[in-house]
């Protein structure tokens, strides 16, 4: 099988990597030079597409970008892979997109006469340097069993979701339900100055209450050591959450605690913090 992978970034890059290692025969295409090169360092099975088209001959193709418009424009915009991709070829994307985005990969694949699955992922790019990322993947199950060999290389376990808006759904709720839970703690260590109680003291005390959280065990240590450096980066944040609060909103859903969250994403962000992590709402925090 010869595998296409366009976006290899902090994503896209360890699971592209995780199949050259594997011995699989991959193409990448990327705009940053260093993000190839950092790729293709992985194994001699993998090379670099100079332009999309070079991809055109793939049986697997897989995206990885920042925004839903962007896998919208190199999919299916002017000049887009999907007009050239041989039929029977298949489309995983990877991406933390919209519903109505994968939906509209999926007809256009069907129109094409080729094979769409999205498979949206759990945890970070660690997680995902080691196969240890969580896959939550919708469309047509027979690709999904068609590829179950292919799972347990790029991430796991693989979660067959049935739809391809349950597979995004998943990952939004996911970053709306976290990013919820860090403006909360943010807001907590805030509360915990005020009473004299140092961040680091107050983080693992926490920790044996019912406050403890996923958020609070990764991120807590980082805001009490003053430690911003991007792990995920605020705005790819806030852009998630956005995205879910759209999702949520169309089917006529009222989510007052994510929106109040969100308003903090955008209150950081405004302030400049977009390229530090996303425990940065700590700094907006009064």
């Amino acid at each position: 099988m010869q595998i296409g992978f366009i976006g290899v970034g902090l994503m896209g890059g360890p699971l592209a990597r995780n199949l050259i290692r594997a011995g699989k025969d991959v193409t990448v295409y990327d705009l940053s030079a260093d993000a190839v090169k950092k790729t293709l360092a992985a194994g001699e099975t993998g090379k670099a597409a100079t332009v999309l088209a070079d991809l055109a001959d793939k049986d697997l193709v897989f995206t990885s970008l920042p925004l839903p418009r962007h896998v919208l424009d190199v999919m299916l915009g002017q000049g887009g892979l999907m007009e050239k991709l041989k039929p029977s070829a298949i489309h995983i994307e990877l991406s933390t997109i919209d519903p109505q985005t994968s939906v509209e990969l999926e007809a256009a694949a069907r129109a094409r006469g080729c094979r769409f699955l999205q498979c949206t992922l759990g945890k970070t790019p660690a997680h995902a340097e080691k196969a240890e990322e969580p896959l939550f993947v919708g469309g047509d199950k027979a690709v999904f069993d068609e590829l179950a060999g292919l799972w347990p290389i790029i991430g796991a376990p693989a979660y067959y979701m049935g739809t391809v808006e349950a597979a995004c759904a998943i990952k939004l709720i996911s970053n709306m339900v976290g990013m919820t839970n860090l403006a909360v703690l943010a807001e907590g260590i805030r509360i915990g100055e005020k009473a004299g109680i140092k961040r680091s003291v107050l983080i693992e005390l926490l920790q044996d209450t019912g406050a403890r959280s996923f958020q609070m065990d990764v991120r807590g240590p980082w805001i009490a050591n003053d430690d911003f450096a991007n792990r995920f980066g605020l705005d790819l944040a806030l852009k998630d959450v956005r995205l879910g609060c759209e999702m949520a909103v169309a089917w006529g859903m009222k989510i007052p605690a994510i929106m109040a969250a969100l308003g903090v994403l955008r209150k950081a962000s405004a302030a400049g913090l977009g390229t530090e992590d996303c425990n940065a709402v700590y700094k907006v925090t009064e």
